[in-house]
Order: C-alpha cells, then sequence, then structure tokens
C-alpha cells in the first residue's frame, strides 16, 4: 500500500493505473466497515475502558485451552503457533499475515510485506513511492523451508508499482492456491478471486461476478477440492451487503449461497456444512449454514462481537475471534450431539487479552492419526448445487 506522501499525486491525477489502485483502496477500507466483518475497537456498548493486550512477543493461553492439533494466528505481524495449552511464536520481522494451513499439514500459506521504493510517473516525470509490497509465502511448521511462491511487485519499463494479494488459500493437494488480488496489472483489475498454479506461478482469473470495484474476498477452497466458496462484496447505499457464493471448478458455474449480510465462510471438515461470521445492525456473530441451501443452522454466538470462525478438524468445535473492549481473542465453543442437531457446550477462552490480529483469521489442523475414529473429518462426495439460486455462468479465462 502506498505510503501517505503519494496522497497529493494522486489526488491531481497520477493517471489510469494509479487511480484504480486507489478506488481499490478505498473499497476495501470501506467494506471492512460496510460489511461489518470486523466489528470496531472502542466499547461497543460494554462499558468500561479500553483494555490492554499483553506485549507483542507474549500469548497467555488459558490452562483450559488442551485442545487437539495445532492453531496457527497472527499478533502483531507474527505468526504465532498454539498447541494445546501453550503458544510459540513462529516468525519474526512483523510483516506477516493471513495465514492458512495446508489439508497435509506440511505447510502455512501466508502474506509477507517487504519494503519496496518504487517509482511511477506523474507529468512524465518519475517519483518515488513507499510501498508495502506483498507476496504469497509458505513455509513448514517448524519454521523450515519457507518460499515465496508470488511477487505483488509490477514493472513497466522503468516505472514500478505493487499489486494488492490477499487471503490465500491452498487446494487439498496443494498444487493451486486462491488468493484475492488485482495482479498482474493492476490497473486492469479489481480485487478479485484468482488462483495461483503453484508449479508455474502463472494465475488464472475465472471471472466471477463482481460489482466493480468492491471485488471479493473471503476464499475457501472446499475439502474435496471442487469447488470455492468466495464472498462477493456490495452495498445498498452506506450499507454492506456482502454474498457468499459458490465456484464449482469443473462447470465454472457460480451459485449464491446466502442473501446479503454474510461473510467469512468456513467449510466444515466433511464439506457438508459452513461457518460464516453474520452481520448485523451492531455487530456481528457466528452462525453455521447448511453447505447445499445456504440455510442458517444454528447460531453459534449472541454477543454482536464474534467474526471469522474456523472449523475444527475433528468437526466437534469452531474457533472464533470475539473483540472484547478493543482487545481480539481466540475463543472456542465445542459442538454437542449430532449434525446438524448439534448444542453448544461450553465457550473456552484460548486466549487471554492477546491483542490478536482481527484481519487474519486462525487456521486449525490436527494430524489424522489424532482425529477420532470413524473421522468426521473424511471428506464426502462433491455435493450438487440446490436449485434455491439461479445460476450464473463464469467463463473462465487464463488471463488475470
Amino acid at each position: 500500500m502506498p505510503s501517505l506522501p503519494i496522497l497529493p499525486a494522486l489526488a491531481a491525477g497520477l493517471g489510469q493505473a494509479v487511480s484504480a489502485v486507489l478506488l481499490v483502496v478505498i473499497a476495501v477500507v470501506s467494506l471492512s466497515v460496510l460489511t461489518g466483518q470486523l466489528p470496531l475497537g472502542g466499547n461497543n456498548g460494554q462499558g468500561g475502558p479500553i483494555k490492554t493486550p499483553t506485549p507483542s512477543n507474549v500469548v497467555v493461553v488459558d490452562p483450559r485451552a488442551d485442545v487437539l492439533g495445532t492453531l496457527v494466528y497472527v499478533k502483531s505481524g507474527n505468526l504465532w503457533l498454539q498447541s494445546g495449552a501453550s503458544a510459540r511464536q513462529l516468525t519474526t520481522g512483523g510483516n506477516d499475515s493471513q495465514p492458512t494451513w495446508s489439508a497435509d499439514g506440511q505447510w502455512i500459506y501466508f502474506i509477507r510485506t517487504s519494503a519496496f521504493r518504487g517509482h511511477w510517473p506523474f507529468e512524465g516525470v518519475l517519483h518515488p513511492y513507499d510501498l508495502a509490497v506483498p507476496s504469497v509465502m509458505r513455509m513448514h511448521p517448524d519454521g523450515t523451508g519457507a518460499e515465496q511462491l508470488l511477487s505483488g511487485k509490477v514493472s513497466q519499463g522503468s516505472a514500478s508499482w505493487s499489486s494488492f494479494i490477499r487471503q490465500p488459500f491452498p487446494n487439498p493437494t496443494n498444487t493451486k492456491v486462491a488468493l484475492i488480488t488485482d495482479a498482474p496489472t493492476p490497473s486492469n483489475s479489481d480485487l478479485v478471486l484468482k488462483i495461483l498454479d503453484i508449479a508455474t506461478g502463472g494465475l488464472t482469473n475465472p471471472k466471477v461476478p463482481e460489482i466493480a470495484p468492491l471485488g471479493h474476498q473471503d476464499p475457501a477452497w472446499s475439502p474435496d477440492g471442487a469447488s470455492i466458496l468466495f464472498v462477493k462484496d456490495a452495498r445498498s447505499g452506506t450499507r454492506g451487503t456482502p454474498i457468499i457464493q459458490r465456484y464449482d471448478l469443473a462447470t465454472k458455474r457460480v451459485r449464491s449461497l446466502t442473501g446479503p449480510g454474510y461473510v467469512g465462510p468456513a467449510w466444515s471438515p466433511d464439506g457438508r456444512y459452513v461457518a460464516a461470521t453474520k452481520t448485523g445492525s451492531f455487530g456481528t456473530d457466528v452462525v453455521i449454514l447448511d453447505a447445499r441451501t445456504g440455510a442458517e443452522l444454528l447460531r453459534v454466538t449472541n454477543d454482536e462481537l464474534s467474526f471469522a470462525p474456523v472449523w475444527s478438524p475433528a468437526g466437534d468445535a469452531i474457533a472464533f475471534f470475539r473483540v472484547d473492549h478493543g482487545v481480539v481473542d481466540l475463543e472456542l465453543v465445542s459442538l454437542k450431539g449430532s449434525a446438524p442437531g448439534w448444542t453448544l457446550g461450553d465457550t473456552i477462552q484460548l486466549t487471554i487479552a492477546a491483542g490478536l490480529d482481527a484481519a487474519s483469521r486462525a487456521s486449525w489442523f490436527i494430524p489424522p492419526e489424532d482425529l477420532p475414529t470413524p473421522a468426521p473429518s473424511t471428506p464426502g462426495p462433491s455435493l450438487a448445487f440446490p436449485t434455491l439460486h439461479a445460476p450464473t455462468t463464469a467463463p473462465g479465462s487464463t488471463t488475470p
């Protein structure tokens, strides 16, 4: 994202390419507020002072948080891993965000930004700008094997700039990554769903419908690898009206899973249900939806302060963020009984006054040998589209 000195030049009319980038920035910031995806800081009606989070190099874990597997989340721009009742810092530097486990647990995919002095012409003269260039990265959970899969750096002759890249989500076979980006040519693209081929480094634009310049967010690859959930950002006046949609990779069809007001989809391990953030007039809550019809099956929270759910790979719990007096922590609620007739168990606060990065949702991995037997996380057959929503055709293209 360009530093503040660029704004006067933009206002003076840098040109079509930079103007397009600015519109995307405005859209992204506006939608974060309009959709209610991230509850605003402050008290939000809770009363009392703003909480003080623990230092940037400290995460305090509730002793009751002895859960299966390992959660990855972000604090102060660094990746943290939480296993059982302990947490450890994985990366340093303060430039990492938006992690997602690979299905086999061998990799953690994430975004890393790096400082870069870009140059862009204004009135025929190249001017320097300080940029934070994002890259898609992955590394092993022990911190080794870090590699860059895609850089956001853009070069046009002697000019250089940066695209935006957000929310990488790998497919189950670690061959492709769904992400949100305007790369490789920001002047010709909004922030929309695209697919990165890890072997070639090439981007494919499936050209799923969007409302320009708002674009998309929150890609989530299905456990069977057959489809991708994403959010089509929209608004009605000043009110955000985001919709979760589903893209079928084989047929290239897109269907709406929900009506307006849902973001942050997270598949259940068997692909039959979706946890999501439901936006309201005063905040956000976590719900469970039917993956075929979009019907709301269970309200997981009712506090208007909860968001960004992630499903346990064992299928028996959901972790989510909750903001309390301006401080974001990770909490967990167990699901009792059989789907879809669950009842909610006790809520456990996994972190205490951690101050986690709200824009980087958590991700969860449990080794297959630690899953219950029979494992409820085994994906079933690919589910057919319901007939509740009219399909749209995404023509598919290899031109971003």
